[in-house]
């Protein structure tokens, strides 16, 4: 509570504030009532299967393959809920989140997710009454009166969890709901959506093997989150080796540092600008980063060797390249990604290496890399000048272009440039007095082309 700022505390405080209402509220209505319609004593058992079920979906997650986002299956029990005990019985199981028993997750956070589940679950139960839907264990001949109403308590649940959850975000860390990644606002909607779906799915059920339904119906998600989860494990494994690699290319030359990462974000602004899938998204932003992987092969004397360089020191720069794709040749995941470490140097002239393609021979991914390393070694700082504004390297683009650079690549890029500013790397300090010298020229700024010299 503390670490949070005072929009984000009000906020909170609100949140649980309604929640307070709204449980109090049920408790009494419960309490009171034994009508139809409402909980009753029959359906006390009913709601005790629930909350235990959404309990435990609440406290085992699916990670999403997107920063900062993780959805459960709780939101099956919820919904299933809304038809089987009305409003009241779902405001008490959605609040049962506050008892989570998920690694790491603290206090503060439990709170808010059972105070505005339980404000979810009673808007989406009370929408689904007034619609017409009617409270209780579905009689088969009347369960299709129930699909529409089901469908618009859904469409209240998942928007307004997601707006009281995205507001919290916003005032706790600053981020804004239109910087969160739209890629993973998508799989976080159509997963919660997909999940409501199930919620209808058990409360059908529940006339023919009762609470037996959940387990026939989630044991199956359950599965699938395994694996998921297994899959998300293994692409962080991915990620792990690509910056173990990168890591261990940027030690060579102080003043790269963060030059793969910044290469591999501008290679995916490209890659998103001319539709590029999510397979190949993945592959081009590993390509970006392990782009220069071939410079452990490089000697670092002549990396950072200070003044023209002789025709054979320039020969083992230019084999860099290739030494690249030895490197990662045994990486499977990779995929088209070697097409793109082993090219990234070839001109659209025909006069670049390792193998002087032209033109539309080159592939895709070099293509993009080659703009995206261009850029981020014009807007950096190095040891010879400081970092070029972003205007000066985009006219630089702009003057190679159809030259050294594919003309449809530097327009992708230019375009998302004026739809995502991009964030110039921090100054890059001195190194310390102990540190090798840094090179004078960098073989990727087109702007200062390295110097070879004849003989010795």
């Amino acid at each position: 509570m503390r670490d949070l700022s005072w929009p984000a505390r009000v906020y909170l405080v609100a949140v649980v504030v309604v929640a307070a209402g709204v449980i109090a509220h049920s408790l009494t209505t419960i309490g009171q009532s034994m009508t139809p319609g409402h909980l009753g004593a029959e359906g006390l058992g009913t709601l005790l299967v629930l909350a235990l079920l959404f309990l435990v979906c609440e406290s085992m997650p699916t990670l999403l393959n997107v920063e900062q986002f993780a959805v459960s299956v709780s939101f099956s029990a919820a919904l299933a809920a809304v038809v089987l005990i009305g409003p009241d019985g779902t405001a008490l199981v959605g609040f049962t989140a506050v008892f989570s028993v998920r690694p790491g997750l603290p206090l503060v956070k439990r709170l808010f997710n059972g105070a505005q589940f339980a404000i979810c679950g009673h808007a989406a139960g009370w929408v689904y009454e007034r619609l017409g839907g009617r409270i209780g264990v579905p009689e088969v001949h009347a369960f299709d009166d129930l699909i529409g109403p089901y469908m618009a308590a859904t469409a209240v649940f998942v928007p307004l969890n997601i707006l009281l959850t995205l507001t919290m975000i916003r005032l706790a860390t600053g981020v804004r709901a239109m910087e969160v990644p739209m890629r993973g606002l998508a799989q976080f909607l159509l997963s919660y959506l997909g999940y409501g779906t199930f919620g209808l799915l058990v409360a059908g059920l529940w006339a023919t093997v009762q609470s037996i339904s959940a387990v026939l119906v989630l044991l199956p998600l359950f599965v699938a989150r395994w694996a998921f989860g297994q899959y998300h494990a293994q692409q962080r494994s991915y990620d792990a080796t690509i910056a173990a690699l990168c890591q261990a290319v940027e030690t060579k030359d102080y003043y790269t540092r963060g030059h793969c990462t910044r290469v591999s974000a501008a290679s995916s602004m490209i890659a998103q600008e001319i539709g590029m899938g999510q397979e190949r998204l993945r592959a081009i932003r590993y390509a970006g980063m392990l782009h220069d992987v071939g410079k452990l092969g490089v000697p670092t004397k002549v990396l950072q060797k200070e003044g023209p360089l002789t025709e054979e020191e320039f020969a083992a720069i230019q084999l860099h390249p290739m030494r690249g794709l030895e490197i990662v040749r045994g990486i499977d995941f990779l995929d088209e990604a070697y097409a793109g470490i082993m090219h990234h140097h070839e001109r659209h002239d025909g006069r670049g290496y390792p193998m002087g393609l032209a033109g539309d021979e080159i592939p895709e991914f070099a293509r993009i890399i080659a703009v995206a390393d261009a850029f981020d070694s014009m807007t950096s700082d190095r040891s010879y000048r400081g970092a070029r504004p972003v205007e000066v390297a985009v006219q630089e683009l702009r003057k190679n272009s159809g030259s050294q650079f594919d003309p449809v690549m530097v327009t992708a890029f230019v375009k998302a440039l004026e739809d995502r500013p991009w964030e110039p790397p921090r100054r890059v300090e001195p190194p310390p007095p102990e540190a090798d010298e840094a090179p004078v020229k960098d073989h990727d700024d087109p702007t200062m082309p390295i110097e070879v010299v004849s003989g010795p």
